[in-house]
């Protein structure tokens, strides 16, 4: 760990300005963000007096090893660098909400021809509409119940082309859940239109729908039509009971989120009822570690801005009024960029009496509930990864504690389609960001020692290539980041006219190998850990760790060493290097069988020069078969979609200088079926 007073700026070097700051580590990696109104002050209070600080907030400091500022002319412009720079580095000590579970939205694509209906997760697309989130089991419910009314397509892609192909409809569409465009039921317009519909009552029309389904039910009577009022009735029901699902709490005019929080010490639990039409449409939570002494104002803040900052849809998710247990910090700075994202004023806005204020009470009582069920959950899992990374690193002998562990694994059938994978973990957790695949070819696909030198060597170069290149990384000696651009220009001599300055402000492109593990994982014995080790050693790489876990006795080998060592069975440790090797094996399959069925068809075609899989494509959709191809003259084959005249020269001097490949054959290599000639 690094001494504090070892970086610490003069205090006269600091100044009084609003501002905001990054904290770095060593290895140059961003580890805290935040801003200031005096940066002089708030900076001072990191070192004035180390012991006092609180746990996080004192590891925090004496894992980094330098400080950096930038002044900027306001608060809000603080507020937003500040958001702009957790976003960009997300540092592992910033205040950063979690999701407590992943909540699903209903969805629809109105970006395509014939617009889908679909239970999504994960990040937002453009092109789509959102609803929710909403619980699993009643988005399912929601959806099944409102194509009765409005029979949106809800098939996947490859469904709905085998309908549109053999003319007949799925299930759902001979079961009136489905308009089945996919046979002509109805045209692209109509289709549309209903998928607007079915948007416009999502967002709050609907009593605009039941009105209009009454007065056709009551027209159906009139002309005793009793069948077609009883299927109308039937809707209106539908559509009612999608809406018992959602209490009626406020004024049906009223969009709003509300949020409440419950905090200990060490934890705080978010709760967000989204609140649309009057009723409440959605429910989400988040835990959060606090790392330093932050007020609750303070979390409101962050929580704000990181809910509706997010790039995935923030336009559409603003509400009007947003209703917080406090105000927080830099209220009418927020309030101003919330404006800014909607477009139009955003009330921020502590609910003081009536329903809104009841319903706060509400939203907290489930903030509490969640870090009552978080701390149960994740006691154990702490625990249980604490002492196997403490295991791991004493029965190794370690002199660093293992915050980064990665795992290499080699995958291949008897020699072919070699690679290997790359999985990371970090305070015992899974960072899947930073998985990597090889691809390895050549003299290094010979056998398993060859493949794991290769690729240690492939991924610890780019570290070394990273850590010289990137303008902003520290020099790991002297923490200084401005030694660091000097000797990047060193090494660099088409930039070493250029002055090597530390640029804070601009946007810096995400390196993928720039922070090295503390212990790298091999799967394999002796002569795979002796070969990761030679890799290391050739690069002059003598901080990081190797060690090997061999499947058959679950060994534990050491470079350089003749006898393993022997985990205990019971050991946690060896429970953690058995999940990273068979994460690590799980990865590298993935890849392996995915290039194999790439591989699984070959084709004269594709030893044909500057002819890639799209024009592939349309050679034989022209002509058939690579025997037509073959037989075509060049200028026959410029009638080919996308084949101009150099192409269509070379394809035919490829046939003709290659008789042997030219007659190949389009075979799947895995039952020895010939597809085409």
């Amino acid at each position: 760990m690094a001494d504090p007073a070892s970086y610490r700026p003069q205090t006269g070097e600091i100044p009084t300005n609003p501002g905001v700051y990054r904290f770095r580590d060593p290895h140059g990696r961003v580890i805290y963000v935040g801003k200031a109104k005096n940066l002089r002050s708030r900076l001072n209070s990191y070192f004035a007096n180390p012991a006092g600080l609180l746990p996080k907030t004192h590891a925090m400091v004496h894992t980094a090893s330098s400080v950096e500022w930038t002044v900027v002319g306001s608060e809000l412009e603080s507020l937003q660098l500040e958001y702009t720079w957790i976003k960009e580095f997300s540092p592992r000590f910033n205040v950063m909400f979690r999701d407590d579970k992943s909540y699903p939205y209903l969805a629809l694509t109105m970006g395509e021809k014939f617009p889908r209906v679909q239970v999504l997760r994960g990040d937002r697309k453009k092109g789509t509409r959102y609803f929710g989130p909403y619980t699993a089991g009643a988005i399912r419910e929601t959806m099944d119940t409102l194509l009765r009314v409005f029979p949106v397509r809800s098939c996947s892609s490859g469904v709905f082309r085998r309908a549109e192909a053999s003319g007949r409809p799925c299930l759902l569409g001979y079961i009136d859940k489905c308009a089945a465009p996919c046979v002509g039921r109805v045209s692209p317009e109509e289709h549309r239109v209903l998928a607007e519909d079915f948007c416009s009552f999502m967002g709050g029309e609907a009593k605009r729908f039941t009105s209009r389904l009454e007065k056709e039910m009551a027209a159906a009577v009139e002309q005793l039509d009793y069948e077609q009022a009883a299927r109308l009735r039937d809707d209106i029901v539908a559509l009612r009971k999608v809406f018992e699902r959602n209490a009626v709490v406020l004024a049906d005019d009223t969009d709003a989120d509300v949020f409440a929080l419950h905090e200990d010490e060490l934890e705080a639990a978010v709760q967000v009822f989204h609140v649309r039409g009057g009723r409440v449409r959605g429910q989400r939570g988040w835990v959060v570690e606090k790392v330093e002494d932050t007020t609750t104002p303070d979390l409101v803040e962050h929580l704000l801005q990181q809910v509706y900052g997010e790039a995935n849809g923030s336009h559409g998710r603003l509400p009007r009024e947003v209703l917080v247990p406090v105000l927080p910090s830099n209220g009418p700075e927020l309030t101003a960029w919330l404006s800014g994202l909607r477009g139009a004023h955003v009330d921020v806005r502590v609910p003081q009496r009536g329903d809104k204020a009841a319903l706060m009470g509400t939203v907290r009582e489930n903030a509490e509930q969640a870090l009552k069920l978080h701390k149960t959950r994740r006691a154990g899992d702490i625990t249980v990864r604490s002492q196997g990374l403490l295991e791991l690193q004493e029965a190794l002998d370690l002199p660093v504690p293992l915050l980064r562990i990665e795992c290499f694994d080699i995958s291949h059938v008897q020699g072919t389609n070699v690679v290997a994978s790359m999985v990371v973990v970090e305070d015992g957790l899974p960072k899947k960001s930073d998985y990597r695949k090889f691809a390895v070819t050549g003299a290094a696909a010979v056998d398993d020692t060859a493949s794991m030198h290769d690729v240690l060597t492939r991924r610890f170069r780019r570290y070394l290539q990273d850590k010289v290149a990137q303008p902003d990384v520290l020099d790991t000696e002297t923490g200084n980041a401005e030694a660091a651009a000097a000797a990047a220009a060193v090494d660099r001599p088409d930039a070493a006219a250029e002055e090597a300055l530390l640029d804070t402000t601009t946007t810096a492109p995400r390196s993928k190998f720039a922070y090295p593990p503390n212990l790298v994982v091999v799967d394999g014995g002796k002569p795979q850990v002796n070969a990761a080790a030679r890799a290391l050693a050739e690069l002059g790489i003598d901080d990081v760790y190797v060690v090997g876990l061999a499947k058959r006795l679950e060994e534990v080998w050491l470079p350089d060493s003749d006898f393993p060592v022997i985990l205990p069975r019971t050991s946690q440790g060896l429970y953690m290097l058995q999940r990273i090797r068979d994460e690590a094996h799980r990865f590298a399959i993935s890849f392996h069988r995915q290039k194999r069925g790439k591989a699984m068809t070959v084709s004269a075609l594709d030893a044909v020069p500057g002819l890639g899989e799209a024009k592939r494509k349309a050679l034989l959709a022209h002509f058939g078969s690579v025997k037509a191809i073959k037989a075509a003259s060049a200028e026959e084959l410029t009638a080919a979609k996308g084949i101009g005249p150099a192409l269509a020269s070379a394809i035919a001097t490829a046939f003709n200088e290659g008789p042997e490949t030219a007659q190949a054959p389009v075979i799947n290599m895995t039952t020895g079926e010939i597809i085409e000639f």
